[in-house]
């Protein structure tokens, strides 16, 4: 179990920062907490934690199940679908993305950069789909994954040696983490517009993926097709080009639509660009 924020118990910590950090308690790996699980992970005091609880359930926020366990609540999953750059980008990404999907019947992934991760805003797989790990809303590593390496050579220089510098975790036998080797890896990624990524978060998945543009050319998110090791090889030919058509398709249409952005005193609404890293 996750050990106890530090500031848990630090004078003066207000009322919203402990709702947070509640709510901030459930993840991927624990999306169903007990009470003693969430007093653990927060550092809050049992009682605390039992009257944000319940009154989270009764807004919404917070799903009790009947053996007692909490879940995220459909009201945060409401409030969620507001948030505009996910939203904007993946309205006008969708039609494209079940393209792709038709003519792969691949997974397929649309992900932007926050932070030092991948999160993935959506996805769209089939019962011929590999499993894959990653979900709407998860996050992934970005030096062990397709989108993650597209996002990370475009990012700030700062950024590529953050991650660096934070170290590579290897995942699997085939996961870069040399620092010589990724950034060589995404010098290239840089040059031809495209990464491949060979079982290097899982084994048996590989995918290709491909930088979106916003309004101003810079890179905004990332696509990809998430394929198993034993099909890629011949299904590559057919993938890479079905990719790259899909990415320009969609940067175009946040050309087109969403032309200008927030910074520039476009609608609210748009997509935050990357700040690309120094060439």
């Amino acid at each position: 179990m996750t050990a106890p924020r530090e500031d848990a118990h630090k004078p003066g910590r207000t009322v919203s920062s402990r709702v947070f950090a509640l709510l901030n308690a459930f993840s991927q790996e624990r999306p169903a907490l007990r009470l003693v699980e969430l007093t653990a992970v927060t550092g809050l005091p049992v009682s605390t934690v039992h009257r944000i609880a319940a009154e989270l359930v009764e807004l919404g926020a917070l799903k009790k199940e009947r053996d007692g366990t909490y879940r995220i609540g459909l009201r945060m999953w409401e409030l969620g679908s507001l948030c505009p750059q996910p939203r904007t980008l993946r309205d006008v990404s969708l039609p494209f993305i079940h393209d792709l999907y038709e003519t792969t019947a691949e997974n397929v992934h649309l992900a932007v950069l926050d932070g030092d991760e991948v999160l993935y805003v959506e996805r769209v797989w089939g019962r011929r789909s590999v499993d894959v790990v990653s979900r709407v809303g998860g996050r992934s590593p970005l030096h062990a994954t397709g989108v993650g390496k597209v996002l990370l050579a475009h990012a700030p220089r700062e950024l590529q040696q953050a991650v660096l510098a934070a170290g590579l975790r290897r995942y699997t036998p085939r996961t870069i983490v040399m620092p010589g080797l990724l950034m060589r890896a995404l010098q290239e990624i840089r040059e031809t517009g495209i990464a491949r990524c060979a079982e290097e978060l899982s084994l048996g998945t590989v995918s290709v993926a491909a930088p979106i543009h916003g309004p101003d050319r810079r890179v905004v998110a990332a696509l990809s097709v998430v394929s198993h090791t034993v099909t890629h090889t011949r299904s590559l030919a057919a993938v890479e080009p079905a990719l790259r058509l899909a990415a320009m398709s969609i940067s175009r249409e946040l050309a087109k639509g969403y032309a200008g952005g927030p910074e520039a005193g476009g609608p609210p609404g748009t997509v935050t660009p990357i700040r690309s890293a120094a060439r």
